[in-house]
């Protein structure tokens, strides 16, 4: 499972990258308002207790036999308060960037 904001160039590149990868994978979208993650944190829509209060409400756990979830890069802050909030589960981080373009 992998959770991000609704910024929708996130939401597109990495519903993309799931998609190409083939890997059946899960996508959550926090309702950040459109911000971007790191704009989220530190406006307070992206914190730990909130993504862990959504990953409960969500019903996941019911349809999953994991508990593994990536949170985005530039979300690596809430790590310890989301492990906090939910127990059981390995909480990962994804990477803080991505290319886009591939390097000259």
């Amino acid at each position: 499972m992998l959770i991000t904001c609704n910024f929708s160039l996130t939401y597109f590149i990495i519903s993309g990258e799931i998609e190409n990868s083939r890997v059946p994978a899960w996508l959550m979208i926090v309702d950040t308002e459109g911000l971007s993650v790191m704009t989220a944190w530190a406006a307070g829509k992206f914190a730990g207790d909130q993504v862990g209060s959504f990953v409960k409400k969500s019903g996941i756990a019911d349809k999953v036999r994991h508990r593994k979830l990536i949170i985005p890069g530039y979300a690596a802050v809430i790590l310890g308060d989301l492990e906090e909030e939910l127990p059981g589960w390995e909480i990962m981080v994804g990477p803080r960037r991505r290319h886009i373009c591939p390097p000259i």
